[in-house]
């Protein structure tokens, strides 16, 4: 099925057009396709290249953790896949959508219809009140105020926070407003959620607990996630880790206690994908399989 989308989006080659229709069907797994990514910013003299060649295939309701030294570019990435940032090369779809060739304006009604965005810091606005923080995006496409706000309600229901409806932003805690910010995230009801270290400025117990919570609703939600963290605890309860590292995605194992098995040196390519892609981390006497 083409993206609800396609029609504002002119694709220039019918290779494409052939394809994405191939890709669009709800039957097809996979959600998200980056091909031969690069980014690159002008630093001088010389170029700073983040990545290059970098290829990445997610599956419907996979729950995916990017891991990697800080400046490794795993924001920039984030950004990448929802449309807020362009490549330098390369092509990213998303739900049978071609992003290259999206308009500004486009893009941002992609993100609305099809992305939840999860940050750091959860930006919301403090003259506003919980529900009216998580009823924006729906009222950003004009949705009557009724119906958003009994979606919205709704949602800080689900993230147990029905008892601060009507309480302005900077009267919560910290892990309450990222739960808000989690509910304003899935209100559009979107397949694809992206956290940008979603609990980086919480204490452990608050962390846990808001991970948790992202768990749960990923699970409720059929949602597909894809988490930047730090936190080695989080990123093992994840379905697959990647560590970005030197612009290429390796694929890593974590053991009981969130330590790595294996190391990015260790790692051989995955003859799968053309260019810089997905590697997987090589353990010395195991014999484990799998397509990235």
């Amino acid at each position: 099925m083409a993206s609800r989308f396609s029609s504002d989006v002119a694709l220039t080659q019918g290779a494409e057009n052939a394809r994405l229709a191939a890709e669009g069907s709800d039957d097809d797994p996979v959600l998200l396709r980056v091909e031969d990514l690069r980014k690159e910013y002008r630093s001088g003299s010389q170029p700073l290249v983040l990545f290059d060649g970098l290829n990445l295939t997610v599956r419907q309701g996979e729950m995916i953790a990017i891991v990697g030294e800080s400046g490794a570019g795993k924001s920039t990435l984030l950004h990448l896949l929802a449309a807020l940032d362009r490549p330098s090369a390369g092509d990213v779809y998303c739900a049978s959508t071609w992003l290259g060739k999206l308009t500004a304006g486009q893009a941002a009604t992609f993100r609305n219809r099809e992305i939840g965005y999860v940050w750091q810091l959860h930006y919301l606005l403090p003259e506003f009140t919980a529900l009216e923080n998580v009823a924006m995006p729906l009222l950003a496409r004009e949705e009557p105020k009724p119906s958003a706000f009994a979606k919205a309600k709704e949602l800080l229901c689900e993230v147990g926070l029905e008892a601060r409806v009507d309480h302005l932003a900077g009267e919560l805690s910290g892990g309450e407003q990222q739960r808000v910010s989690l509910a304003r995230a899935l209100v559009t009801q979107p397949r694809l959620l992206l956290a940008d270290e979603p609990t980086g400025n919480l204490d452990n117990r608050t962390a846990e607990a808001v991970f948790g919570l992202l768990e749960r609703l990923h699970a409720t939600h059929r949602l597909t996630s894809i988490l930047v963290t730090h936190n080695m605890e989080i990123a093992k309860r994840c379905g697959r880790t990647l560590r970005l590292h030197e612009g290429r995605l390796h694929e890593v194992w974590l053991r009981a206690s969130g330590s790595e098995e294996g190391s990015p040196e260790a790692s051989t390519a995955s003859s799968e994908t053309p260019g810089h892609p997905i590697v997987r981390t090589a353990i010395p006497g195991a014999d484990r399989t799998g397509t990235a």
